[in-house]
């Protein structure tokens, strides 16, 4: 029998990419903790598109199952390419559970702004990484064959950039150019010293360990590690969730 009706405050489910990478899983679960810590009273879910369980769709039966008849969907996603335009749609349509999903925006740039605590978390990571006095840094992100996904990425850039007063260029990891060697070593060759690379990436994997030792090789003096769990990820979440 169906689970009688739940009011109040709608549960938040989070929905990365996911990875073979068990590090990634780890930090996504470590994410949905630190999103909880800041919103009491609510439930807050991780789940995946792909690599691991729960499936989006097994969660929202789950929450229909228990009477909920209100959900918050926060993509985990940090550009709004193929995923948070077709397969987060998809995964809520499937589901068929007749809940009221409010699916939020990305965490990336929305309406051309770029959202402070994100910066603030790239600048975060850069100084744990001894990066924040570079006199050039890269951005390295996974890549996307989207235009407007890539201009978001380069709106990111151009704000951390404006914030740290260097010149800041973007790289990707795969599906578009420039690689973030070659990044680096353009900068190194107009004249930079100390070339950063801040990393535009939720959580580790091939695409980080890919882009740490091509940067490395290439003459980077550091490589930021993903954003993960940081306290300004996670307020920022928070917000997409009120805003949602």
């Amino acid at each position: 029998m169906r689970a009688a009706h739940l009011t109040g405050t709608p549960p938040v489910v989070l929905v990365a990419h996911g990875s073979r990478d068990p590090r990634a899983a780890e930090a996504t679960r470590a994410l949905a903790r630190a999103v909880a810590a800041t919103c009491p009273g609510r439930s807050v879910l991780p789940s995946w598109l792909d690599h691991t369980d729960p499936g989006p769709g097994d969660v929202l039966r789950q929450l229909a199952e228990a009477g909920h008849s209100r959900v918050v969907l926060v993509p985990l996603l940090l550009t709004a390419a193929y995923h948070r335009k077709v397969d987060i749609p998809a995964a809520v349509a499937t589901a068929g559970t007749g809940l009221d999903v409010r699916v939020t925006e990305v965490l990336g740039p929305t309406g051309g702004v770029v959202d402070g605590r994100l910066l603030a978390a790239l600048r975060r990571r850069l100084a744990e990484a001894a990066g924040e006095n570079a006199d050039a840094v890269v951005l390295a992100a996974a890549g996307t064959r989207d235009p407007g996904a890539r201009a978001s990425v380069g709106r990111v850039a151009a704000a951390l950039g404006g914030e740290l007063d260097v010149p800041c260029r973007v790289s990707y990891a795969s599906a578009a150019p420039p690689e973030v060697g070659g990044a680096v070593a353009r900068l190194r060759a107009a004249g930079a010293r100390r070339v950063a690379v801040a990393a535009y990436f939720l959580a580790p994997g091939r695409f980080h360990d890919g882009v740490r030792a091509a940067a490395r090789s290439a003459g980077a003096v550091a490589v930021a590690d993903p954003l993960t769990d940081l306290p300004e990820l996670a307020e920022l979440v928070r917000q997409r969730v009120a805003a949602g």
